[in-house]
Order: C-alpha cells, then sequence, then structure tokens
C-alpha cells in the first residue's frame, strides 16, 4: 500500500481549517498517572506552599540525535544560539519554518560530546527527525514516543520534577547530603537509592527545583526514595487534572499549532509526514474561526520566544525572522477573567435553557489547540490560547496573545467563550451558546513569584538562549 501523508489528507479535506477544527481525535489525556492522587486544589497549593513531584514520565516523546553532524543539525534548525552551549547544560529550544512562524518548542539536553535529547511533544520531534532523515547530515535519530502510543508500557528514561518552595529540602534528603548548587538549565549527575540519576535544576511554576531522568527500570525505587525524602515536608504527587494547569501560573503557551500546513518550500514535509500522525489529527477549538489556517499561526515573539532568536549563526527561517525582528510583536499576557461573568457562565449549567460552552475544572482547554477570541468594542485585539483555573490565585486565567496598544495591565478586554453556530462537531463540544466575559489585561506570569524568578537576573535567566 503507498504511503499515505498529511498532504493527502489536506488535498482530500474541505479546508484545512475546517478539518481541523473537526477533528475527531478527542479530548488530549496525561497516561501514566492518576487523574488526582489526593485533590487538584491541594495538588495545586503544593506547588507553591510545600513541594510536588511532577511525573513526566509517560505523555512526552523523547528524541535521541547522535553523530558528528548533531549539533550542527541543531543549529541549523533552531532560532537559538548555541554559542557557549556545551555538555550538561540544556537549552528551550525553538525551530521554526522558512516563513518564520514557529513549528514547536522542546527541552534539549547536551548529554555527551555529539549526544543530545530533545524532550517534548511531537511536532518538533518530527521536523528534526525528517531533517536528520533528508539533510545529508552524518547523525543517528531515535524516538522514545510517549506512552499513548505505546503498547508495552516501557519507555527508555523516566522523568521526574520536584518543586515547590520545600523542593530542595526533598532533594537534599533523598541525596543524603547537601545537593550541588547548580545554574538554571545546568546539569549534573547524582546518586538516589544507590541508583545514578541526572538532574537539571529547572523550575515550572517560579518555585526552585530539579528534573530528575534516568533509565526505566530505576523509575519505581527513585520515585520512592523521593516520596520518602518529602514525607514530611508536604511533598505531593500531582495528577493529571492539576498539571495541565500548572501553566496558567508560569505563563508558557504549551500548544501553538504547528506552522506547516501550507507552503511550497514544506509540501516535501507534508509529504513525509504520515497521514495518521500528531500533525493530521491535531484539533483546533474556540471562538476565533478563519478560512486561513495561516491566521493561527505564531512567531516566536508572540509566544514571548523574541529573546531566544540570535543571528549568530544560519538556520531555517532566519532571513523571515531578520524581518520581522524590527517590526511591531503581538505581546504574550495574562487575562484574569471576571469573577462574575464566570460565575454567571458556569451558572448556565443548571436548569433547562441554552447553555454556555462547559468550562471544566481546573483546566477548561476542549481541544489540543486552543484559540479564542480577545476582543474590545467587539473587534478581534488578540487570541487566548489556554484557559483554566488556579486554586492559589482564585481565579479563572487564560494566557492571550494581543496586540501591542491592549497588552498594557489593566486593559480592560472581553474573551468571547465558546464556539460559532452552537460549535463544532469535535467530541469534546455540546451544543452551545457563545457568551463574553470580561477580563483584565494582567503580566505574564502572573504570579509575582514566578515573575520575579523570571525576571532578568533571576534564576531563570541563564536558560533564556
Amino acid at each position: 500500500m503507498a504511503h499515505r501523508s498529511l498532504e493527502d489528507v489536506l488535498t482530500e479535506a474541505a479546508g484545512t481549517v475546517e478539518l481541523l477544527r473537526n477533528s475527531q481525535a478527542g479530548p488530549n489525556v496525561y497516561p501514566g498517572v492518576p487523574a488526582e492522587y489526593t485533590n487538584w486544589r491541594d495538588e495545586q497549593y503544593a506547588w507553591q506552599h510545600t513541594c510536588v513531584l511532577f511525573n513526566q514520565s509517560y505523555h512526552m516523546a523523547d528524541l535521541a540525535v547522535e553523530g558528528p553532524d548533531a549539533l550542527k543539525l541543531l543549529s541549523d534548525l533552531g532560532v537559538n544560539s548555541f554559542s557557549g552551549f556545551t555538555v550538561d547544560r540544556a537549552k528551550h529550544f525553538v525551530p521554526c519554518t522558512p516563513d518564520g512562524y514557529v513549528i514547536g518548542d522542546v527541552i534539549l539536553f547536551a548529554l555527551a560530546e555529539s549526544r543530545y535529547n530533545l524532550v517534548g511533544r511531537a511536532p518538533a520531534l518530527n521536523w528534526i527527525t525528517y531533517h536528520a532523515e533528508t539533510g545529508g547530515y552524518d547523525v543517528r535519530v531515535e524516538l522514545d514516543q510517549r506512552s499513548a502510543m505505546r503498547t508495552d508500557g516501557r519507555r527508555k528514561s523516566y522523568r521526574f520534577q520536584v518543586q515547590g518552595p520545600n523542593a530542595m529540602q526533598v532533594i537534599a534528603n533523598a541525596l543524603g547530603e547537601e545537593p550541588p548548587d547548580l545554574r538554571f538549565f545546568h546539569m549534573t549527575t547524582v546518586t538516589i537509592a544507590g541508583r545514578r540519576v541526572q538532574a537539571l535544576r529547572h523550575g515550572m511554576v517560579g518555585q526552585p527545583g530539579w528534573e530528575l531522568f534516568g533509565p526505566w527500570d530505576d523509575e519505581a525505587p527513585v520515585r520512592e526514595a523521593i516520596l520518602s525524602a518529602g514525607e514530611d515536608l508536604g511533598l505531593r504527587q500531582v495528577g493529571g487534572r492539576a498539571y495541565s494547569s500548572n501553566t496558567l501560573e508560569s505563563g508558557w503557551i504549551p500548544s501553538p499549532l504547528p506552522a506547516i500546513y501550507t507552503g511550497d518550500s514544506l509540501q516535501a514535509y507534508r509529504r513525509w509526514l504520515p497521514a495518521d500522525g500528531y500533525e493530521a489529527r491535531a484539533s483546533i477549538g474556540g471562538s476565533f474561526v478563519s478560512d486561513d489556517v495561516e491566521d493561527y499561526y505564531f512567531t516566536p515573539w508572540d509566544l514571548g520566544y523574541g529573546s531566544y532568536v540570535k543571528f549568530d549563526h544560519d538556520f531555517i527561517g532566519r532571513d523571515a525572522l531578520e524581518q520581522m525582528a524590527e517590526g511591531e510583536h503581538r505581546h504574550k499576557i495574562t487575562l484574569a477573567l471576571d469573577d462574575e461573568d464566570v460565575t454567571r457562565t458556569i451558572g448556565t449549567m443548571l436548569g433547562s435553557g441554552t447553555r454556555a460552552k462547559f468550562m471544566d475544572w481546573p483546566s477548561a482547554v476542549y481541544a489540543m489547540h486552543p484559540f479564542d477570541r480577545v476582543t474590545v468594542d467587539g473587534e478581534t485585539v488578540g487570541l487566548s490560547t489556554w484557559i483554566g483555573y488556579s486554586a492559589n490565585e482564585g481565579k479563572m486565567l487564560t494566557l492571550a496573545v494581543v496586540d501591542a496598544e491592549h497588552a498594557e495591565p489593566g486593559t480592560e478586554v472581553s474573551l468571547v467563550w465558546g464556539e460559532p453556530d452552537g460549535g463544532s462537531s469535535k467530541p469534546t463540544v455540546e451544543p452551545h451558546e457563545q457568551v463574553e466575559i470580561r477580563a483584565i489585561v494582567s503580566p505574564v506570569p502572573y504570579v509575582t513569584a514566578v515573575r520575579e524568578a523570571y525576571a532578568p537576573g533571576g534564576w531563570r535567566a541563564a536558560g533564556r538562549t
């Protein structure tokens, strides 16, 4: 049977936006962990007040890249500078299309000379694999697929994050000694439960902590040692429900649509991508609807990655980004939704009247790639990309990208919640009517402690390359 590709799917579809808006892929789930270990409110509370263990062993894919040309391949694809990028460092890696739009983002680990690992969602990993296979590079790549895409119940590696005010004391207890003082996105090797563990200085919610990873067979003893080390320090395991909402406080937009559905220069790539892969099954949802899929694409500046873009090397998309660099950019912001309007929206669930789109807690996201309209006086001025509830803040928040003139904190805007015409045919969408929810433009990250930690000179600054 001939290979069916993403390009075949797009050619046969009535339109790309129509295809993605009515995707039958179903809800996104976090495999391998319970929805809640205790309850999602206390699990959220713990990452700001005590400590949490995020078990990331299941929901992300890993791509190993090894060989003499490994660094050249990554440098040719990433907007990031690779100056000074050495072994035992990590980087937030962002590749773009030739037109300068983001394909995705992943975390890149330099494990050894000419040996790297990239961890995250499929789109960026697929892009790297394609160029490794077709670009004439002397490299080897190996994909360790996420758990939802496999049947053996195993991974090559486990991956934990220990985060929160008590995180470093938990780690000290697990090590039996004071942990080494690591700069942000620097790595070291330690021993936990008699196992060799690689550790990355990281943080997801503005609190100090480490990401820990090692061979899959060591997962259980290392996890049990961490849980024991945190027993008297308020350590909680975080389930799938709370995990998907942590980004609301930290300000990372987790799901940009890969900007690969258009353009002659990407046709060969679309023919390489399978007809049943991530890009073909992706879903977009929300109140923003355009016939042009390019209206759903983001630049690095839209996502807050403008500081990553360095023109000290040649890379795909450089020419387009150089032209964009001096122009006006949209801004990433947080929207704090009006409590009264949120309550009114949720209240439509009661009784037999017309209902708004169901607003789930803590994450109200119902498509792989959310796009809700942000408006002023009925005119679209931006897009909301992720929405949910923070028990720490007692607020429904969204992460949004808005025009510069409406990005000042304190600006009043509206969020249009729900899809037009009663909703699309996605399995996650029930018949409903749209509602407007007032919102206040707020800083990103929203949480003061996170914002101070992420500021220039804070502990995260070293990773911003």
